[in-house]
């Protein structure tokens, strides 16, 4: 058993971020076909898309997560905090290089050789994992004032590791700007009307 804090989990529970699968299914989660009025009835199962899917067992994983905190918390009791330690232990289970700043290769995308610095989970895992989370804490009936996945300290904490993964990674993280349709030059735009 591996062991973070006050948090325990078998490595087989927790691949990865973007294949965390669990086969025990929070009894909160509600899912799709639930809602039929009679345990016979032949409507046909709704398949869920790849997303839904990997939102229901984020869930259910953070499920696992308050259950086997010491001592175990409700959903109502979490906390931006509990966020932020259920994502540091997810680190260790991560693929992305992350360089320190002693290593030779910090600040290069792609090293020439390899080096001891840590795997850790990429900046877009987690932040796609909050994502999910956010979501299925306002679905499962959470308010979205309450929702520690929205927490300020879980934004810093996201903005931080994205920084710090950019520098030692050499890769910039800008955000995509929008195409705009492309503007006429000044002197084929009509004139402005006179008032």
């Amino acid at each position: 058993m591996e062991k973070y804090h006050s948090f325990t989990m078998d490595v087989a529970q927790v691949q990865d971020v973007d294949s965390i699968i669990t086969t025990n299914f929070n009894a909160n989660m509600l899912s799709p076909t639930a809602s039929s009025s009679s345990p016979t009835s032949s409507s046909p199962a709704t398949t869920l898309s790849r997303y839904e899917n990997q939102k229901r067992r984020d869930w259910n994983t953070f499920g696992q997560y308050l259950r086997n905190h010491r001592p175990p918390l409700t959903l109502s009791r979490c906390s931006g905090a509990h966020v932020l330690e259920f994502l540091r232990y997810l680190d260790q289970f991560g693929k992305t290089k992350v360089h320190t700043q002693l290593c030779p290769f910090f600040g290069h995308p792609n090293p020439p050789a390899p080096c001891p610095c840590p795997l850790r989970q990429a900046w877009g895992s987690l932040d796609a994992l909050i994502g999910r989370l956010r979501a299925a804490y306002e679905e499962n009936g959470g308010k979205p004032e309450t929702n520690p996945f929205g927490a300020r300290a879980v934004r810093l904490y996201l903005r931080e590791v994205r920084d710090s993964q950019a520098k030692a990674r050499g890769i910039s993280y800008e955000k995509k700007k929008r195409k705009r349709p492309p503007q006429l030059p000044q002197s084929l735009q009509p004139p402005a009307p006179l008032s």
